[in-house]
């Protein structure tokens, strides 16, 4: 099939997200060559595809149609991959052995792009299109899902939330050419993801009182402070065990990063700490704030604040009796492949899309167990399969 040779070309071109380093060779950074290729390969399809962001961190929208076009698809397939650090293959030379392709973005997520744009020629070359969709690649899914928000402002109004907000009173109207629901193409094996946990970051700062160590009463210790509400932090984490969803599980709280200091001798006047907290469907990073807050004041944690409490993947919770759902349940069904819904333990942007009116699911080829890994492959069989699932989906 056409994916596997897509796939092919795709992993062979670098699309290294850096992450905030400042190491990642340039030749590797960005993804700016990536959606440069996807936009030529979809004018050859016929479509009018453009690209969005500034710089390296660019990401590639395109439209197909049919005759009578009503509310479109949106499948969003990142185009970033993690760094290479420590591979144990050429991360850009894809190897296929024993019915897998090796190489960095085979299964996060190159190998959803690959079926999709495999499926859309063939479904295009034989007139069978009946369904609009968007074709998305979005830059930053890794770190900071700066594509996205380019995504939504190129869509602007047409996006389901905004449709709504114009259409006052034209309940279950959606023009043609409005998002209907989107698509993300992790890896889930094929399965239909409908639930996800959130991911929030939070950093607390300690003030101090510098002073020299030899009289360290004479100062306000900032790391002690630090220390303390790390503590709290971790009291809350066990209060958050028994707020329990029924797909999810528990939310979590888990501080990563901490620091702070000058030297030995000095009493710090400095220091800080970095936490995660894994949000369910309904929770809000301002409610999360009033959460931690009140963490501190209840362990008694003085001189340290809340400096940032950021939403960086909203949490996705998408009913049974969605389309989306059930499009994607169907199609599934045709091709034999189970159809029951299930949850995903790591984040997507399907759940930014969803906080910005445009609701869905996760599916696509391949085990997150091989993400991100020294030996990152994929199973050809489930990319030839995604690509006849879209097929169906664009098609029926």
């Amino acid at each position: 099939m056409r994916s596997v040779q897509y796939l092919r070309d795709y992993v062979a071109i670098p699309s290294v997200n850096p992450m905030g380093r400042s190491d990642v060779p340039a030749e590797i950074a960005g993804e700016r060559r990536y959606a440069e290729h996807l936009r030529e390969q979809l004018r050859r399809l016929g479509l009018d595809a453009e690209l969005l962001g500034a710089g390296e961190r660019a990401s590639v929208i395109a439209e197909a149609h049919p005759a009578a076009a009503g509310p479109a698809l949106l499948v969003a397939s990142h185009l970033d991959t993690v760094p290479v650090d420590g591979m144990e293959i050429d991360p850009f030379d894809p190897v296929i052995d024993a019915g897998r392709m090796y190489g960095r973005g085979t299964c996060d997520t190159k190998g959803g792009m690959a079926a999709l744009l495999a499926a859309l020629e063939r479904v295009l070359s034989r007139g069978r299109l009946r369904r609009s969709v968007i074709v998305v690649g979005e830059a930053d899914e890794e770190c900071g899902s700066v594509g996205v928000a380019d995504v939504l402002a190129h869509l602007g109004h047409r996006r389901a939330g905004a449709v709504g907000r114009q259409r006052a009173g034209a309940v279950g109207q959606r023009p043609a050419g409005s998002v209907d629901w989107v698509l993300a193409t992790e890896p889930t094996g094929l399965r239909v993801a409908t639930h996800h946990k959130g991911i929030a970051l939070l950093r607390l700062e300690a003030r101090g009182l510098a002073c020299h160590s030899s009289d360290p009463a004479r100062g306000r210790n900032a790391v002690t402070a630090i220390a303390r509400a790390a503590i709290a932090l971790e009291a809350l984490g066990a209060e958050l065990a028994a707020r329990e969803h029924p797909r999810l599980g528990p939310a979590t709280l888990s501080t990563g990063l901490i620091g702070g200091g000058h030297a030995p001798n000095i009493v710090p006047d400095r220091a800080w700490l970095v936490a995660e907290r894994r949000l369910l469907p309904g929770e809000t990073d301002a409610a999360l704030r009033a959460e931690v807050e009140g963490a501190l004041a209840r362990g008694g944690v003085a001189d340290v604040e809340v400096v940032r409490c950021e939403m960086m993947k909203p949490p996705l919770g998408t009913e049974p009796s969605h389309a989306s759902v059930r499009a994607c349940c169907a199609a599934l069904a045709a091709l034999g492949r189970p159809v029951e819904p299930v949850a995903v333990a790591f984040g997507t942007d399907a759940g930014v899309f969803a906080a910005h009116g445009i609701a869905g699911v996760v599916m696509g080829p391949g085990s997150i167990e091989q993400a991100h890994t020294a030996r990152e492959y994929v199973d050809l069989d489930q990319v030839e399969a995604m690509e006849e699932l879209f097929v169906r989906l664009l098609s029926c």
